[in-house]
């Protein structure tokens, strides 16, 4: 995989043909080069545009715009220039996008990988870019050939005609790009993929995996680089007011110690040098305004966010109304802090020098990071290059631009390039956390035994009036009514109300947001509803979910496939829509283990069309695997404003031989692609809470199981 900014190229060029900011797809991109740089060298590309690049030679390279973090970005978005190219995937080569207009996720309003968006919003539009070359392809081997565009054909890399005539796509790219691409160009029909849906797609990027030569942000070396590392105050947010380095510069490979905004860097020859010189440094911290924070009273200014208005976020009919021989049942639910413990600790490598900013890491938001890369290296955000390495592990903390700002700000104290690597204990301590919530639910049991009315209320802290806070309006976070506003069951009267509080410590986007917050809330309260109702928990679901024919059937396909018995005193159910995505989750206990052990989970999802079908079982099988670590073991705790969990050892991560048998299921579809990275989260917790209250009759409202 090969790095580039694509700033040779004009940055008018790509503004003038850019509709990404009003959320229109991109087309007639065209991105004509210069006559010098069309004929430099031996394979200077000779069709170029924001998405695809075809040289002379036919290597045809697809301009990747997200980072690829394990949820198969390098192989999926090639998969759908690909099929509209009629090419075997093993054609096309990958390349990193850099900063540009043209590259922000319509979905997410800037150039972000996150949100389980990236297939959902290439879907369409690098389909449309493969047409649309493809058709200039065909109309300039038509000229050529002096024959009707009607009669030629693009397959594996070349046009053909019937009289025999053949040309590569790079022999005919030069042409091509002479003409104006079609703006609608006629896609493909799914009974016609040749690529997409396929089960023997392999990745793109596993070679360089396993051959070690994919470089991930722990990796990238600069010449005459120093290694650095962060103390930071052990209270966030707090700052150093003076320290001490002799002992630190007394320590062999030191090179240097400077101080930044938040800590104070210790630069060495090698990470052991500097993590030894950082050790020795004696610091003075003022640990501002939350030195006394802990997790009492952080849940106290919750549990106080339960008698406030907040913000109403969906109705149906009057949730206040009297229910004739109602049965009236309520409940609150629970959950911490967690942090993102992704395998690969935080770090970044920045050059500042000569007016110039290069940065180079594992980034989840590149436009935000040239913004904050540019103020803290005091440089034009035009003189700043992003690059974009493997990701070891997101799940939405490396969304986060506080690392890329501290590797600016220590190589321009320094004078020099440099690599910031956080220590595990450091990535975890100083976290962007998942919000603790609190969530009341009232409802009432119809004379039918369903759900006639329900309220649900969720306190919460809002990443987004932090992260976006020009989203945040009315005391409406739309990120915080994910999975409880796209509820699926059919309730007749409905009222959804979410209170943001703000607790004071730091939060962030976590895998699936607040689809899991709300559906351990809604989903075990519903279960608690069909108990109180005497029913089935499968059978009380399906009742509800007549308008949801694709939340019914995967909910009975996982039935089916799971084994799951009516009755019986071992499973856990649930199910939700989440990012256009419909799932279901049975979770099997082990019961004659002596403390709670999960013996199967099945989770089936109607996903639409699935890009790559092994992958995408494989990411929801990572989320389930990532939401049962959460609700088995995780949580972060505060106590005098320092976070109490620092490592593997006190926020565990499931080891392989505590992984139970997990059997994902996809349904068949020709719908439009739904998000699969962040969807295998969110059902694990309530599934495991439901089959706990099925198995000992005590309902769980808390998480985790066990701290």
């Amino acid at each position: 995989m090969k790095n580039n900014s694509l700033k040779n190229q004009s940055r008018r060029q790509f503004i003038q043909h850019s509709a990404a900011a009003s959320g229109a797809f991109v087309l007639g991109m065209y991105l004509p080069l210069s006559s010098e740089a069309a004929t430099a060298g031996n394979d200077q590309p000779a069709l170029a545009n924001a998405w695809v690049r075809i040289t002379p030679s036919n290597q045809i390279t697809l301009i990747c715009a997200r980072s690829e973090m394990g949820q198969d970005v390098y192989t999926s978005m090639p998969a759908l220039l690909a099929e509209e190219l009629n090419l075997p995937l093993s054609m096309i080569q990958v390349e990193i996008a850099g900063v540009a207009p043209v590259y922000i996720n319509a979905m997410l309003g800037g150039q972000i990988t996150g949100g389980s968006t990236s297939v959902r919003e290439a879907f369409d539009k690098l389909r449309t870019a493969g047409a649309a070359t493809r058709s200039v392809l065909i109309q300039a081997a038509a000229q050529r050939w002096n024959v009707a565009a009607a009669d030629c054909k693009a397959m594996n890399g070349k046009v053909s005609h019937s009289s025999g005539k053949s040309a590569t796509y790079g022999e005919l790219a030069a042409d091509a790009a002479k003409l104006p691409l079609p703006e609608k160009p006629a896609l493909k029909s799914p009974a016609n993929f040749m690529v997409i849906g396929k089960e023997t797609m392999r990745r793109l990027d596993t070679p360089a995996k396993v051959a070690g030569k994919a470089v991930y942000g722990i990796d990238v070396k600069i010449p005459g680089m120093a290694i650095a590392s962060l103390a930071q105050c052990p209270v966030i947010g707090g700052t150093p007011t003076s320290y001490d380095a002799s002992a630190a510069l007394k320590v062999s490979g030191v090179i240097k110690v400077v101080q930044i905004s938040d800590g104070v860097a210790v630069l060495a020859k090698d990470f052991y040098a500097a993590r030894k010189g950082r050790d020795a440094l004696k610091i003075t911290w003022n640990e501002g305004p939350n030195a006394n924070l802990n997790n009492a009273v952080v849940r106290k200014s919750l549990e106080d966010g339960l008698s406030k208005k907040g913000a109403v976020i969906k109705t149906v009919g009057d949730a206040n109304t009297a229910v004739p021989n109602g049965k009236t049942i309520s409940a609150q639910y629970f959950l911490p802090y967690l942090a993102h413990s992704t395998m690969e600790p935080v770090n970044c490598s920045a050059d500042v020098s000569n007016g110039k900013c290069r940065i180079i890491g594992p980034i989840q938001f590149q436009q935000g990071g040239e913004a904050v890369a540019a103020t803290a290296a005091g440089v034009t955000p035009e003189d700043v290059t992003i690059q974009t390495t493997f990701l070891g592990g997101g799940f939405g903390r490396k969304l986060e631009l506080d690392f890329i700002r501290q590797a600016a700000e220590i190589s321009k104290a320094a004078g020099m390039p440099v690599k910031m690597l956080w220590t595990k204990e450091d990535d975890i301590t100083h976290d962007f956390y998942r919000p603790m919530s609190i969530h009341r639910v009232d409802g009432v049991l119809g004379p039918n035994g369903q759900l006639a009315s329900m309220k649900a209320k969720m306190v919460s802290q809002s990443v987004t009036a932090r992260a976006f806070p020009g989203f945040v309006k009315d005391g409406f976070d739309p990120f915080m009514v994910e999975g409880s506003n796209n509820i699926t069951y059919d309730i007749p009267n409905l009222e959804i109300t979410n209170v943001i509080t703000d607790t004071g410590l730091r939060v962030g986007y976590w895998r699936s947001v607040s689809n899991a917050l709300n559906a351990f809330a809604i989903e075990s309260f519903v279960d608690e509803a069909a108990s109180a109702a005497g029913k089935d928990p499968v059978a009380f679901r399906l009742a509800s979910l007549g308008k949801h024919p694709r939340a019914k059937h995967v909910l009975e396909t996982a039935v089916k496939k799971s084994g799951y018995t009516s009755g019986s005193k071992r499973f856990g159910v649930a199910q939700m829509e989440c990012y256009d995505t419909y799932s279901a989750c049975i979770l099997e206990l082990d019961t004659s283990a002596p403390e709670t052990k999960v013996k199967k989970i099945t989770f089936v999802s109607d996903c639409g069309i699935a890009v790559h079908p092994d992958q995408a079982r494989a990411q929801l099988m990572g989320g389930v695997i990532y939401g049962l670590s959460a609700a088995l073991g995780n949580a972060i705790t505060i106590e005098n404003g320092r976070v109490q969990q620092n490592n593997f050892n006190n926020y565990p991560s499931l080891r392989q031989n505590q992984v139970p048998v997990i059997e994902v299921h996809l349904i068949p579809s020709q719908e439009k692609p739904g998000g699969l990275g962040e969807v295998g989260v969110p059902l694990v917790a309530p599934a495991l809470a439901n089959a706990i209250a099925a198995a000992t009759g005590k309902r769980l409202r808390e998480l985790p199981v066990k701290a």
